[in-house]
């Protein structure tokens, strides 16, 4: 018997992307899996339409941009073209398409009842401390989500609030959370000694002002380390934080490791920690995969007053929330630190990661996909 074949578009690395390789994974259980993204084919594929590293997605066309051709714009996009003519053959009995801008190229080549929108975050509202990006952008991906979301056959996305944003433009009621949970771990706390080891992994992206913790950790009172383990996004922002790092005793910037080690190496730490400005509407309301990646290691949590990451640190009293996404507030929560309130926290995190694992929440991606391809057959 043929099995049903399922095809994945993402505008990203997809072998480094965490939550696209989770849909890969979850896919190949219920069919074979054909993938359309930057860099080399992720492991459990039949097939992978590898977007050529010179073919961006961004800029836009200023000049169409200006003259409100916006659409006109994101198809002309390098990566938009040559996505549109290695998938024009391309079959399907289902689609998932990743992020609100690869939807018209999703409905532009396949049936709108068989494809499912996973978005990654609140597009409209990515940049919004860019002038650009609210007066040309903003416009486009909030049409796209007026127009094209209200025709695909499911939708899922990454926190409620971006549900409620979502389902307000498209007029959806059915779109469902699937969280960016990491996969269950059997692991147990380890111990918390002295000096209380902090972690972080991510980015090094300016925006995200990682300097606020190495500033914390030189003027707090508590005996802590600090390991920063970091993908080279800004280089000279990178080097930046690594001349902080050599003024502070304790700190350590490390290279980022590869996802599969990323559970062991955070595990050896005690506290993860990010405090995350809200500069942008999309950091006030983010809900990243390192949240849960810190439970899954079996970590405590210290984190700004974001509120998505709020609802679930306070709900399995996983650690702390900082007053404000300020250095002073994270000193406050840094000094207010004992390796027993760090135990306790790290005990709160094993409790809840089964209920907190990426096995528990992607079934809603389960129930969209077999949707699909019944809708198909």
């Amino acid at each position: 018997m043929t099995r049903p074949l399922i095809v994945i578009i993402a505008f990203s690395p997809i072998v480094t992307d965490a939550r696209v390789l989770k849909q890969v994974r979850l896919a190949a259980r219920l069919g074979d899996v054909v993938t359309c993204g930057y860099g080399p084919a992720p492991d459990d594929v039949v097939a992978h339409h590898r977007i050529p590293d010179g073919a961006g997605l961004y800029p836009l066309n200023p000049r169409l941009l200006v003259l409100r051709q916006r659409r006109r714009a994101l198809r002309n996009a390098p990566a938009m073209r040559w996505a549109r003519a290695a998938l024009a053959a391309q079959r399907a009995d289902a689609v998932i398409v990743n992020d609100l801008d690869a939807v018209p190229l999703a409905l532009a080549l396949f049936p709108a009842e068989r494809v499912h929108a996973d978005l990654h975050e609140y597009t409209p509202g990515l940049l919004t401390h860019d002038s650009g990006w609210r007066r040309y952008l903003a416009p486009l991906y909030r049409s796209i989500a007026r127009r094209e979301l209200a025709r695909v056959g499911s939708v899922t996305t990454v926190a409620p609030i971006i549900r409620e944003a979502y389902a307000t433009f498209s007029g959806r009621d059915d779109i469902d959370v699937v969280i960016n949970a990491t996969p269950y771990a059997e692991r147990q706390p380890t111990p918390v000694l002295s000096p209380i080891r902090l972690v972080h992994s991510g980015v090094a992206q300016r925006g995200r002002h990682l300097d606020l913790m190495i500033d914390a950790v030189a003027r707090t009172s508590t005996e802590v380390t600090l390991d920063l383990y970091l993908m080279p996004n800004d280089p000279a922002y990178l080097d930046e934080l690594r001349e902080r790092a050599r003024a502070v005793a304790g700190v350590t910037v490390h290279p980022a490791v590869p996802y599969a080690e990323l559970g062991d190496t955070l595990a050896r730490g005690d506290v993860g920690v990010f405090v995350l400005p809200p500069t942008t509407q999309n950091f006030e309301w983010a809900l990243p995969n390192k949240l849960f990646d810190f439970v899954q290691a079996r970590l405590g949590v210290i984190i700004g007053p974001s509120s998505q990451m709020q609802h679930y640190v306070e709900r399995y009293a996983l650690g702390v929330v900082t007053a404000a996404p300020t250095v002073d507030a994270l000193v406050d929560a840094l000094d207010a630190l004992t390796p027993e309130t760090v135990a306790s926290w790290k005990a709160a995190a094993d409790r809840a990661a089964h209920e907190l694992s990426a096995e528990a929440a992607e079934e809603p991606w389960t129930r969209a996909l077999t949707a699909r391809i019944g809708v198909s057959a």
